[in-house]
């Protein structure tokens, strides 16, 4: 299985997700979701999983979120919009950020995981 993961080394929710992914013995090649964030066609597709609701794929929480006003913005820009300042700005992504061949999961919440990788791709 392949997965792909994207993180912000200095987060502890992604290093709490990749020990899981380590206790686990499942293998994923780790990026750095803020020198190389995910690709547009990426955001794309995880959007799909989340049933296009854009807010999901933001990081509602991080500095850079806060001063860009988006909290306000969201609901207003496009989905081209958004996709595109998120594949600029990989600190505005929420983390992680994991993607299968077939899947794809925000942020880090064990039980969520477990279910996730039950099954794998």
């Amino acid at each position: 299985m392949s997965v792909k993961i994207y993180e912000y080394p200095r987060c502890s929710t992604c290093k709490n997700a990749l020990k899981f992914l380590d206790k686990k013995k499942i293998e994923y090649k780790k990026i750095d979701i803020t020198s190389q964030p995910p690709t547009p066609a990426e955001l794309k597709k995880m959007l799909g999983f989340y049933d296009g609701e854009i807010r999901k794929l933001f990081n509602t929480s991080g500095q850079d979120y806060r001063a860009l006003g988006l909290k306000d913005k969201i609901k207003d820009i496009s989905e081209k919009e958004a996709l595109s300042l998120l594949s600029k700005n990989g600190k505005l992504v929420k983390r992680p950020f994991v993607l299968t061949k077939k899947r794809g999961l925000v942020g880090f919440k064990e039980e969520e995981w477990k279910k996730f990788f039950e099954k794998l791709d």
